[in-house]
């Protein structure tokens, strides 16, 4: 079994190139891999590409330009980006060692001795005999490291220790979130001084696996459907070669060849991008499968940083690789005789997907119920929001009626309830760290913190001199409150910093209920009483606005941005989807039921609370 799967790992690590295991793995721009000399050798077999100033794909033919072409060619294709997720398949396939070739005990070795090894310390990553392990269980400075023994055939994983590059002496175990990067200690107490969010790798290994295995389902239902794309696709290629061999004409086999070539060249894009994706979804396999610090740190940074993408190859580039979506046979009855004279029997119509305006299908993956023990009436479900806590999908809403805030999570494949009475009803809420959220309490006039853990703690009360339905938090130290007839910036005591009512002398809002921050850091507020979604920034300045009228008005609800930066409202029944410019791109879309308060999650997962149900939605 073992040797079946590293096998199959190591056919997704051979470079098509020289058939060979990757060396210094490079990818370039149509994202096929290869070994950094093998494209170099390429290069130089290609004098249009050199002339041409760029790298040409030796498996798809596509161009990549050269950053920097007045250096020698033989320096091209080191410019070229690294392969993180091919390079971390190959490092992890080389940290794992068999126990039955076990060396010398590692200790003995540097006194000269040769003494076999008997155990190993993943910690220190070295071998041990008898002796010199039980010397090492016994120091202070060791006796917490996990020692395995070295008798069997089991397999042990190494655990890389990744040195800082400044400070040679110290390990990276912390991650600065401010900055999205690992440090050492030192590191951080020189450079990190001001950052508010430091953390250790160890404390986000729950998280990062929760993100890594969401983002190995999508990969696989990537795969899926790209093998339906493919079987489609292939049986329409028979269906044409079929209907070719009764078409005698040269005109229609020449046209039909012509198509024929593209379908299969889409089939054979499908396939590498199904490649691509295994390698991806290996990647995330092995780095789960190590239980390593820094193996999960790597690839959950290659997500983070966008070395990974989820999208198709083609999304970047849809003008030049339109996809066919039909291909048709049409008799051309009304002119005969020019047929005849012309020997032309009719017409093929090639109907081409438009990808950009390509409208998604909404999929409901599940539904939970809102009511839960000790509500008192039908559960009136507000607001939203999902967080991530220790590993698990929490999600958190608010029930106005019940007057409490719930939470809903799975531990154990067991759907799991947390419920946080209040002394009044509670409208919006949002996040402000990884496991806090604040609520707005508009009848109190107040503003709660509550921990999630993920049961639901009340940390601490806040009472503001208005009364706000909205809430969206903008940075660590203020938020954003949604008022009658305003929206306020208030600072984490509740007092008003400004307020935004007006611009160029008009009203701008009248019931701010829902609100949100995109990508830029500005506020979206969605107001039912104005019909609108606008766009302000933190100072008062309309960015954009949305106020569609006649049969498009607006009826607005909860409003939330996707990890692209586009923005989904809640309507009616509906949901639509604007551009972080407040154009409108998709039709409205019926989710089966009334949606108030909705969350996007950053795997595109929608998130809706209707009165008395929650619901899971997928744009597939």
């Amino acid at each position: 079994m073992a040797t079946s799967r590293a096998e199959k790992v190591t056919e997704f690590l051979t470079c098509v190139i020289c058939q060979e295991l990757y060396t210094d793995p490079c990818t370039l721009r149509c994202d096929h891999t290869f070994c950094r000399k093998c494209v170099t050798a390429y290069i130089q077999t290609r004098p249009d590409a050199i002339q041409s100033k760029t790298i040409p794909c030796a498996f798809c033919r596509q161009d990549t330009k050269v950053p920097h072409p007045s250096r020698p060619v033989e320096e091209w294709a080191g410019q070229i980006k690294p392969s993180t997720i091919i390079q971390g398949l190959i490092d992890t396939q080389a940290d794992v060692v068999k126990t039955g070739s076990a060396s010398c005990c590692s200790v003995c070795e540097k006194l000269g001795e040769t003494t076999p090894g008997a155990s190993w310390c993943s910690e220190c990553q070295v071998s041990l005999c008898e002796r010199c392990a039980k010397m090492h269980v016994a120091n202070p400075a060791s006796h917490d490291h996990e020692i395995c023994d070295l008798s069997g055939e089991v397999k042990v994983k190494r655990r890389r220790k990744v040195v800082c590059r400044e400070h040679k002496d110290e390990v990276i175990k912390l991650v600065c979130k401010d900055c999205n990067e690992a440090v050492c200690q030192t590191c951080c107490v020189i450079y990190h001084r001001k950052c508010e969010s430091v953390v250790t790798i160890q404390s986000m290994m729950p998280t990062m696996k929760y993100h890594l295995r969401k983002n190995a389902e999508h990969l696989s239902k990537k795969i899926h459907r790209k093998h339906t794309i493919v079987q489609k696709t292939n049986k329409k290629v028979s269906g044409i070669e079929k209907n070719k061999e009764k078409q005698l004409m040269n005109e229609v086999k020449d046209i039909t060849d012509k198509q024929t070539k593209q379908l299969k060249a889409d089939v054979k894009l499908e396939e590498i991008e199904m490649q691509m994706y295994r390698q991806h979804c290996e990647f995330i396999d092995q780095a789960l499968v190590s239980d390593c610090e820094m193996d999960l740190y790597d690839a959950y940074q290659a997500w983070e940083s966008g070395a990974v993408e989820l999208g198709d190859v083609r999304d970047s580039d849809t003008e030049d690789t339109r996809r066919i979506g039909d291909i048709r046979f049409t008799p051309d009855t009304d002119n005969v005789q020019h047929i005849l004279d012309d020997l032309q029997l009719g017409k093929i119509d090639v109907t081409y997907q438009d990808q950009g305006t390509c409208l998604l299908s909404p999929l409901l993956v599940d539904t939970i119920d809102g009511k839960m023990a000790g509500d008192e009436v039908e559960p009136d479900l507000r607001d939203i929001t999902v967080l991530i806590v220790d590993g698990i999908q929490t999600v958190v809403v608010t029930d106005r009626r019940n007057k409490c805030v719930k939470s809903f999570y799975t531990r154990n494949n067991q759907l799991r309830q947390s419920r946080l009475p209040l002394d009044n009803s509670p409208r919006g809420v949002t996040q402000l760290k990884e496991n806090l959220v604040m609520v707005a309490v508009p009848d109190s006039s107040k503003i709660v913190t509550v921990e999630v853990t993920p049961e639901l703690v009340l940390l601490s009360t806040i009472t503001t001199s208005k009364a706000y339905f909205s809430l969206a938090v903008l940075r660590p130290s203020s938020l954003a409150a949604g008022g009658v007839a305003c929206v306020d910036i208030l600072d984490m005591g509740g007092h008003v910093l400004r307020s935004v009512t007006t611009h160029n002398n008009e009203t701008l809002f009248a019931c701010p209920d829902y609100m949100c921050v995109n990508n830029k850091g500005n506020i979206l507020v969605s107001d039912r009483g104005e019909q609108s979604v606008t766009c302000v920034t933190l100072e008062g300045d309309v960015v954009w606005r949305y106020a569609p009228t006649g049969d498009g008005s607006l009826d607005p609800f909860g409003i939330s941005t996707s990890p692209t930066g586009d923005i989904l409202l809640a309507d009616i029944s509906k949901v639509t989807r604007l551009t972080e410019t407040g154009d409108c791109v998709t039709d409205h879309k019926d989710i089966g039921c009334d949606p108030w308060g909705l969350y996007v999650d950053r795997h595109d997962t929608l998130f809706v609370c209707d009165e008395g149900q929650i619901h899971e939605v997928n744009f597939m």
